[in-house]
C-alpha cells in the first residue's frame, strides 16, 4: 500500500513535469512534509526503513543533486523530488531510481528520434515536452518515475 501511494505521488509529479515542464512546490514540498511527518510519527520511512537510513538517503540525494542544480544542469523541482523520495524510502531505492532514470535518459537521447517518429500526432502533442530536440534536455520527472517503478519491481 505504501508503495502505491508513493507511486501515485510520483506519477502526479511526472505528469505535471511533462505537461508544464515544471513541478509545483505543493507536490514536491508537500510530499516532503508528509514524508517527514510520517517519519517522525512512526519512527520509520514510508517504505519502512530506519530514520537514520532516511537521513543518509537525504544527505546522498543532496550530495548528488545540489552541485548539478548550482551548475544549472538540474531544476530545483528535481532536487526537491529526489529529496522527498529519499525521506520516504532509503539509499538503495534512491540510488536505483537515479541510476534507472539516467539509463533511460541516455537511451532516450540515443533512440528518441526513432521512437518519436513512430508515435501518433495525438500522442506527440500530449508529450510535446519530450520531443528529442538537439540541445534541449527532456524533463526528468517521467524518467525518474520509470526508474522508481523499475526499482520497486526489482527490490520487492
Amino acid at each position: 500500500m505504501q508503495s502505491l501511494v508513493l507511486l501515485i505521488w510520483f506519477t502526479l509529479c511526472a505528469e505535471q513535469d511533462i505537461r508544464l515542464r515544471h513541478v509545483a512546490d505543493s507536490l514536491t514540498l508537500g510530499g516532503g512534509v508528509c514524508a517527514l511527518l510520517y517519519l517522525f510519527t512512526t519512527g520509520h520511512t514510508w517504505l519502512g526503513a530506519l530514520p537514520a537510513e532516511g537521513a543518509w538517503a537525504l544527505a546522498l540525494s543532496m550530495a548528488l543533486t545540489l552541485p548539478m542544480h548550482l551548475m544549472g544542469r538540474l531544476a530545483a523541482a528535481d532536487v526537491k523530488l529526489l529529496g522527498t523520495l529519499a525521506l520516504a524510502t532509503d539509499r538503495m531505492h534512491l540510488l536505483a531510481t537515479v541510476c534507472g532514470a539516467l539509463l533511460l535518459v541516455l537511451a532516450w537521447l540515443m533512440l528518441g528520434d526513432r521512437v518519436w517518429a513512430q508515435l501518433s500526432r495525438k500522442l506527440k502533442a500530449r508529450l510535446a515536452s519530450l520531443t528529442p530536440l538537439q540541445g534541449q534536455a527532456p524533463p526528468l520527472g517521467p524518467f525518474l518515475l520509470a526508474g522508481f517503478l523499475a526499482t520497486l519491481l526489482w527490490l520487492r
